[in-house]
């Protein structure tokens, strides 16, 4: 049978010298399966502890949320003796990983850790390959994505609110610390990670097809609202005001549609006159206004209730768009993802397990700890 526990990475010590999204979420990441994090900051906390959303007590939420079952120790980074301290917390005791976001102190670096710990693994996260400076949304501004997001009928650049490659490199170095735990298991050396926040956000690009897109073809990508390019999706009123997305990505996907919407004969008529095949994914995108014409009326005339009952009874890919107070003030309680903290400046809320599942189970969540609170225990 396997082992129940989820902490999977009990025994792996983590110290984080970061700050900001990706790196914190890499510790995150790693914490809610066990690692024991121990984060890194300046004397008074990093810049990041007073960064919005806040409490009504100007308890960062957003520093809290990252840094949930972490450790914390402040020192001066730019004392030598401090720098020390942390020196011998990471080359001393067990095997240990390094997660930063700085090349700023070469003490803290791979190459003289690595000296005296040839053991140890180094994760670092850049802005661009070579050291270069950029952060989430200057790096939206050079992907592309922006001028292809939003209305047509706007055409200013739209940046995404999520911060997608913050989030998307802390996983990365994630995985890469964790490629590089394996081969220090298997040959008892470290390794030197690198992850560049523009790499991210550009392979990522590549990988989708985007940029490919733009090598081998003629035409140019444009601004398409909230339909799903190259495939069939949108959004749709209800009749009585809500709004819901929609998408059908399989010909059974369709065939399904028309039946929950009773309209397989009108397209049935459509497709013998236009000549038309409604089956195929392409010619879905490509005639996706005269889809949507019917498909808003259907919806204009059927409630949200009459509509989520069709759509569900038939499998149809969809959901109604909630606000975060909707999902914050009550639909989280019913979610095993969520667990019940008290977070000290913020009160008792519900926050984020771990999204991976281990043989059924996650950890509790746990409160992110305050400036310098294990400095006796772990300097």
């Amino acid at each position: 049978m396997p082992d129940p526990n989820p902490a999977l990475l009990t025994g792996l010590r983590v110290v984080e010298i970061s700050s900001y999204v990706a790196t914190p979420l890499c510790g995150l990441t790693l914490a809610q399966l066990g690692a024991d994090v121990v984060r890194v900051e300046p004397l008074g906390g990093a810049a990041d502890r007073t960064r919005w959303p806040l409490a009504d007590s100007g308890t960062s939420l957003y520093w809290s949320g990252l840094n949930k079952g972490k450790r914390a120790v402040a020192v001066d980074l730019e004392s030598e003796v401090d720098r020390k301290r942390v020196v011998d917390l990471i080359v001393h005791g067990g095997p240990c990983v390094v997660v930063s976001n700085t090349e700023r102190h070469s003490d803290l670096g791979y190459a003289e850790l690595a000296a005296r710990r040839p053991d140890v693994i180094h994760v670092l996260l850049e802005g661009r390959p070579g050291g270069g400076a950029a952060v989430d949304y200057t790096v939206q501004a050079g992907s592309g994505f922006p001028l292809i997001t939003g209305s047509a009928e706007a055409p200013a650049p739209v940046n995404h609110v999520l911060p997608a490659w913050d989030v998307a490199a802390g996983l990365y170095l994630a995985i890469g610390l964790l490629a590089a735990e394996r081969h220090r298991q298997e040959t008892g050396q470290g390794r030197a990670i690198r992850v560049a926040l523009e790499d991210v956000a550009l392979a990522t690009a590549g990988n989708l097809g985007y940029l490919a897109e733009a090598q081998v073809t003629d035409h140019d990508r444009t601004k398409s609202g909230n339909d799903v390019y190259g495939t069939y999706g949108r959004d749709f009123l209800t009749a009585d005001g809500v709004r819901v997305m929609l998408v059908v990505l399989t010909e059974r996907h369709w065939t399904k549609l028309l039946t929950a919407t009773g309209l397989t004969a009108a397209f049935t008529a459509l497709s013998e006159s236009l000549g038309i095949d409604f089956s195929r994914e392409s010619a879905r995108f490509e005639h996706r206004d005269v889809i949507s014409t019917l498909l808003a009326r259907w919806f204009r005339s059927t409630t949200f209730d009459e509509a989520a009952a069709a759509l569900d009874r038939h499998r149809i890919l969809w959901q109604r768009y909630r606000t975060f107070e909707e999902l914050g003030r009550g639909a989280l309680r019913d979610l095993d993802l969520f667990g019940e903290i008290d977070q000290p400046g913020v009160g008792p809320h519900l926050a984020p397990k771990s999204p991976i599942v281990v043989d059924g189970g996650r950890l509790a969540p746990l409160v992110a700890p305050s400036v310098g609170q294990h400095n006796a225990e772990l300097l």
